[in-house]
């Protein structure tokens, strides 16, 4: 059963992943990877800001310990001037501490100027980087549009895209349904010479019927020829006759 569904979870993934292959646009897919990166050195260039402002804060703080340093030394100053060493001692100990703490924030100030300068380095870097991959990724885009014009170019002129192949199998289809229609009149046509379906379109009339019928016809139409014929040659034979009769009169007869 275990093999069974892993057989069938790899299938899935396979699938899906020729599917996605399909719908993946390389210059979408590269667009997306820029816009990305363009978001890591906007991160990157606030950071560098987040530094340099942490590091003006403690340069501000170390300003005030610097002035507190001074005070307290002059105080001190000041004690000893007027014989309290109490309180000229007291000065002293605060300005140590502050002294300190005013050390402490030199070392942070330090820290914090290596990493500003760490993150600029690296934010010159990848900016170019940023750069040359922009300059790349507009000439894959370009060389990606241009092959696959080309392609579908080549597809359209020898008929192997999906669409010509779609609109070849229409012409095959159509002339298909063109031969077989042609095929089937054919049939019909010789069917009806002979007789064997009927020709309603002529009034129930067979062949043989319209062959009578031409028969008939012929034969009325040569009857009525030799009738006309017999008629016209009757009508010049008489006439003639008045003609000859009076040709022919004997001469002793009266006139």
């Amino acid at each position: 059963m275990a093999g069974l569904m892993g057989r069938a979870n790899t299938i899935v993934k396979a699938k899906f992943s020729k599917l996605l292959d399909r719908a993946e646009d390389p210059g979408e897919t590269l667009d997306y990877s820029y816009e990305k990166q363009l978001e890591l050195l906007q991160n990157v260039k606030r950071g560098i800001a987040d530094v340099v402002t942490a590091k003006k804060r403690l340069q501000m703080q170390a300003a005030q310990l610097e002035q507190s340093v001074v005070k307290l030394d002059q105080q001190a100053r000041q004690a000893v001037g007027q014989n309290r060493e109490d309180l000229a001692r007291l000065a002293l100990e605060r300005k140590s501490g502050v002294q300190q703490q005013l050390q402490g924030l030199d070392v942070q100030i330090q820290q914090l100027e290596a990493q500003q300068e760490k993150l600029i380095q690296s934010e010159k870097q990848l900016s170019a980087k940023i750069e040359s991959f922009r300059t790349e990724k507009e000439v894959i885009k370009a060389q990606y549009s241009a092959a696959d014009a080309q392609v579908k170019i080549g597809e359209a002129a020898t008929g192997i895209g999906e669409q010509m192949a779609d609109t070849g199998l229409a012409i095959q289809r159509a002339r298909d349904k063109t031969a077989q229609m042609q095929a089937r009149a054919g049939a019909i046509d010789e069917l009806t010479e002979a007789g064997t379906l009927t020709d309603f379109t002529s009034g129930g009339q067979t062949d043989l019927d319209r062959q009578l019928a031409q028969l008939s016809s012929t034969s009325q139409v040569d009857s009525e020829l030799e009738a006309m014929k017999a008629e016209l040659g009757k009508g010049d034979d008489q006439a003639e006759l008045p003609a000859g009769g009076a040709e022919s009169k004997p001469e002793g007869t009266a006139s």
